[in-house]
């Protein structure tokens, strides 16, 4: 399908508590933007599917345009997509399986939509117009209340013959670590994602070691956001020691990766990063210099994202223009 001239492209980041939607023109300036809770309480798996509809309807309108003049849509979703058909496959915190996003979507507004992985559209963003610009190969890990990754080689998101792929966060680990679920060992992401450090940090709470975090937050870890931690790291030397464990334990699996992928930029990004942008960058990238074979040693550069919740959404644009345009 050729791609017209000053095109609009719809993005769209989905994630697991907040949507966010955007209009832009081919060069990524927003026309129109819409930011809204991913779901109420009592929503279920079909109740999303029709507020992502109404987010796209809004965010169309708002930038004054109808349906016909979007030229498509690039959409970011947690878990793993059968890009070729753009088909989620699995994601429990949504509880959709095998959902048929792309050909639902197409079928209501008759514009073309390119289903991504969320991590995948945010990595692709940084390379488009964040930290990864103008990298060859381009590594993302975005820690968060999971881990999730990203790999752009040569201009194009890297992804498996049918799936999308870089779950780096479920990579497995030591097996001797506590494991969460059914996992037979302990993953990356047991090891570094935000609630891992919330859970221990809330262990430090309940045994009286850390009296600034229990001020902001109380026990409860499920108020342990990544700003709330990031205050508490400044005073509580115990909370300091478990981020940087799980900083140190982020570079030692992205050592692993670079082993295998041979990246110049690697870009640090979500919640967790954000908020402790110096630290986390500082250990990871001392403990992956250390862990990286010799010859990568000085090959990469470690970079915190940029873009922030624009990228998936920049992201998913991106790769809806590129599959058009290679349509051409």
């Amino acid at each position: 399908m050729p791609v017209k001239k000053k095109s609009k492209w719809v993005g769209f980041d989905l994630g697991g508590t907040k949507m966010l939607a955007a209009v832009m023109d081919d060069k990524f300036k927003k026309k129109a933007s819409v930011k809204k809770r991913t779901r109420n309480s009592d929503d279920g798996p079909s109740d999303i599917l029709e507020r992502i509809i109404a987010t796209i309807e809004e965010v169309i309108d708002g930038a004054g345009l109808k349906a016909s003049d979007i030229s498509g849509l690039g959409i970011g979703v947690p878990g793993p997509v059968d890009h070729k058909k753009g088909i989620v496959m699995d994601t429990p915190n949504l509880g959709w399986k095998n959902v048929p996003l792309k050909r639902t979507l197409e079928k209501k507004f008759g514009f073309p939509v390119r289903v991504a992985n969320d991590v995948d559209a945010g990595t692709y963003g940084e390379y488009i117009g964040g930290a990864g610009k103008k990298a060859d190969c381009l590594i993302g890990a975005f820690p968060g209340t999971g881990l999730g990754g990203g790999c752009v080689v040569n201009g194009k998101i890297f992804q498996g013959a049918r799936f999308t792929c870089m779950e780096i966060g479920h990579f497995p680990m030591m097996p001797q670590a506590p494991v969460w679920g059914k996992r037979q060992f302990a993953t990356l992401e047991t090891l570094t994602s935000r609630l891992c450090v919330s859970k221990e940090a809330a262990v430090e709470v309940f045994r009286g070691r850390a009296p600034a975090l229990d001020k902001i937050a109380g026990s409860d870890f499920r108020r342990y956001k990544s700003g709330a931690l990031a205050e508490a790291a400044k005073k509580d030397e115990v909370i300091e020691e478990i981020v940087h464990d799980a900083a140190a334990w982020l570079g030692v699996g992205l050592a692993g990766f670079v082993n295998v992928f041979a990246p110049d930029v690697i870009v640090l990004g979500g919640g967790m990063v954000e908020a402790m942008p110096k630290q986390f960058r500082d250990v990871v990238e001392k403990t992956m210099k250390r862990q990286v074979m010799e010859v990568y040693r000085d090959s990469f550069e470690v970079r915190v994202a940029e873009l922030g919740d624009d990228a998936a959404v920049i992201g998913a644009a991106g790769l809806i223009m590129e599959q058009e345009q290679d349509d051409v």
